[in-house]
């Protein structure tokens, strides 16, 4: 199961990062998450250089797909190369998630006809202007794609996406984990309170279904 997030020069920190930790949670035969990026190295909006470690053709094969935000996503979005390959992705075969301006980049592949999204404060006058409702809340998701808007709201997609492929005990493993200590329940059910109203559970769902109750890394 391999779970790709979509990261980009002048990528925000929280929205992959945050994600990427959430993710890695999960303890589960072949659960593989990967940061991919258009070149070997990408370096955020404040200067943290880090390594690729997927191309974007790779992700475009992944079971999830979650496409980060950052400083330059109009430039991405203006870049044949990198939306000729992007293209390729699908929500009739993955899983699809977009943070704060990586809404954008859907927007910009047609991916959210007819489909209200959630971005940040910045990105809503461009997707707006690419046709798209922006709602006023920190989820939204139809089918296979989901949309977060503000940089602590990655987590409500990484529980969205464990739910799907995993199960939503999983998920709220996972938050329960790097919930902080003395709010771990009321973290974990206001989550899950975002996330659960747009599950189709049984539709996506990885190879778990003998997999042991305990799902997240110690």
């Amino acid at each position: 199961m391999h779970i790709a997030i979509l990261t980009f020069e002048g990528y925000n920190e929280l929205d992959s990062l945050i994600a990427l930790g959430v993710l890695n949670r999960v303890k589960l035969p072949g659960w593989r998450v990967s940061i991919a990026c258009p070149s070997p190295a990408v370096r955020s909006m404040n200067g943290v250089v880090i390594s690729s470690m997927a191309t974007l053709e790779e992700a475009c094969a992944a079971d999830a797909v979650i496409v980060g935000s950052g400083a330059r996503t109009r430039e991405v979005v203006e870049d044949p190369a990198i939306m000729s390959v992007l293209s390729d992705l699908d929500p009739g075969r993955q899983l699809l998630a977009a943070q704060c301006s990586g809404t954008l980049v859907l927007a910009k592949l047609g991916l959210l006809k007819g489909v209200p999204a959630c971005t940040d404060l910045t990105t809503k006058p461009w997707v707006v202007a690419a046709g798209v409702e922006v709602l006023n809340q920190p989820l939204y998701a139809k089918g296979n794609v989901a949309t977060a808007g503000g940089c602590l709201a990655s987590h409500y997609l990484a529980a969205w996406v464990i739910s799907h492929l995993v199960g939503v005990e999983a998920a709220a493993e996972a938050l329960h984990y790097v919930a902080p200590v003395g709010e771990k329940e009321e973290y974990v059910s206001r989550a899950m309170r975002n996330v659960t109203p747009y599950l189709h559970l049984g539709e996506k769902r990885g190879p778990d279904s003998d997999a042991p109750r305990s799902y997240v890394r110690q």
